[in-house]
């Protein structure tokens, strides 16, 4: 499982000229299932997420989890997280997870977010979805568990 993570002052996302999700200051979550992804994978990296400090403190060094900084959660389902970009000018899916199972995945990440009493905003699997965000730093990083 991958989650690309960046640091928002806010994030919103719209299927069909509806917003289905969005926050104010937080975390944009890309997340890609993978095959053979568990619930091991997934309780890993939330705790990855939830835990990873890239908010300022009042010194100014990136010391606070999202939590810690009052921040939410975007989650937005991303399966080209899972492509193999290794070889050719096409990327490869063949080890993204297959949609019923990267769904489960997907709505039990969101699910867990919520019951760690974060304030979660989500997409919607599989849809055509349009992402805004105000990128704050900028800051970006790749998790993956």
């Amino acid at each position: 499982m991958i989650a690309l993570i960046q640091r928002v002052s806010s994030a919103s996302v719209m299927v069909a000229d509806e917003t289905v999700g969005a926050i104010g200051p937080g975390l944009l979550v890309l997340l890609g299932v993978e095959r053979n992804d568990s619930q091991a994978n997934a309780d890993k990296l939330l705790r990855k997420v939830l835990g990873y400090r890239i908010f300022s403190d009042e010194a100014g060094k990136m010391n606070l989890n999202v939590g810690q900084a009052g921040g939410s959660l975007l989650v937005v389902s991303q399966f080209t997280l899972a492509a193999d970009t290794n070889s050719g000018l096409r990327p490869s899916f063949s080890s993204a997870g297959a949609p019923a199972e990267a769904e489960a995945w997907y709505h039990y990440f969101v699910k867990a977010a919520e019951e760690q009493g974060i304030t979660t905003a989500s997409g919607r699997f599989a849809a055509d979805m349009q992402v805004s965000l105000v990128n704050d730093g900028p800051v970006t990083f790749w998790l993956q568990a």
